[in-house]
Order: C-alpha cells, then sequence, then structure tokens
C-alpha cells in the first residue's frame, strides 16, 4: 500500500526536475520582458502541459506558484512596479485611464493595485498626447468642418476620453497645445 501513497505524492508534488525547469523557465522570461505574476504563472502552466507528459493539475499549479515565488524573490516580479510603468509609458502613448485600466485588469492585475497606479495619472494630457498623434484638434491638417468634428469627437470617445476634453481640445490652438505638451514634459 506504501506504493500507491508514492504515487498519490508523485502526483501532487513537483519533481526536482520540474521544479528546476521553474526556475530556469521563469528567469528566462523575466529576462525577455517585464510580467504580471498571473501572466508569468499562465505561461508556466500553459509550458508545463506541453513539457511534461501525465502532469497532474495539482503539479501545474505547484510550478506556477513556484514560478511566482522565484519571480518575486529575484524581485523581477512586481505588478505593481509593472503596472506603474505601463501607465507612464501609456499615458505617454496618448492611452486614457479606462484604456490603461482595461489593458493592465487583462493582464490579471490587481484593482487595488491598478487604482494606485492611476492616481496620479493626467487624462487630458493624454488625450491632447492622442490629438497630436492623430492629427486631431489644433494639430489638425485638413480642412475643418461638422463631419470632421464628429469623427474627431467619435475617435476620442472610442479610445475613452470625455466629451469636455475632446471638445476642449479642438477648441485649442495649436500654439496653446504645443505649450501645454512642452510644460508637461518639462516639468
Amino acid at each position: 500500500m506504501s506504493g500507491t501513497d508514492d504515487e498519490q505524492t508523485e502526483m501532487t508534488e513537483p519533481t526536482p526536475r520540474m521544479l528546476a525547469w521553474v526556475k530556469n523557465s521563469a528567469a528566462y522570461r523575466l529576462s525577455r520582458k517585464m510580467m504580471t505574476e498571473h501572466e508569468l504563472s499562465t505561461a508556466i502552466a500553459r509550458k508545463a502541459r506541453q513539457k511534461f507528459e501525465g502532469i497532474s493539475e495539482a503539479q501545474i499549479k505547484a510550478l506556477s506558484l513556484a514560478a511566482v515565488e522565484f519571480g518575486r524573490q529575484i524581485r523581477a516580479l512586481d505588478d505593481l512596479s509593472y503596472a506603474e510603468v505601463r501607465v507612464r509609458s501609456s499615458t505617454a502613448a496618448g492611452k486614457s485611464r479606462r484604456i490603461i485600466a482595461r489593458r493592465l485588469a487583462e493582464k490579471g492585475v490587481d484593482r487595488q493595485i491598478i487604482d494606485n497606479a492611476l492616481v496620479d495619472t493626467d487624462d487630458f494630457r493624454a488625450a491632447l498626447v492622442f490629438a497630436r498623434k492623430r492629427a486631431f484638434g489644433p494639430f489638425r491638417r485638413v480642412e475643418f468642418d461638422e463631419k470632421r468634428k464628429a469623427k474627431e469627437l467619435s475617435a476620442f470617445a472610442r479610445n475613452g476620453f470625455s466629451f469636455e476634453f475632446g471638445s476642449r481640445i479642438m477648441g485649442m490652438s495649436h500654439e496653446e497645445a504645443e505649450d501645454f505638451l512642452a510644460e508637461w514634459t518639462s516639468a
């Protein structure tokens, strides 16, 4: 009967080979790009299913947890830092708070962490960057008419910006907009 107990233990606990693989795999993945705990856990689980024939769900879960713990120990895995970096880069790229929050949630970042990372985000500034990238409002290069105005305001809305921000930006002069962006980048 002790052979059966050993088999049960084998099916719930990862083998030493699996644990060595999970450290190497986690280190490799984290050296290539910044990941959330959820992304690393999911990637390790998916790869473990492919790599180890007959692996149990308990072993997969244990490997995923081991990968996350290893990532934390080597200080390469931190959802708060990940969220802060994504918020800064996304805001600078003209993404709205709403879009940023949704993408972080899709990556498995906890709602409280997302809220903390978004505290200092300026949606108006991001909307102005968006307008510059899309040549809207004060950055427009084509003739302005009601059809163009509706198209631009719709684009602001689809990208998570309020009607108020869209209207305010549409009413700015090119110089005002450039001064605002220059002030932001120098601060």
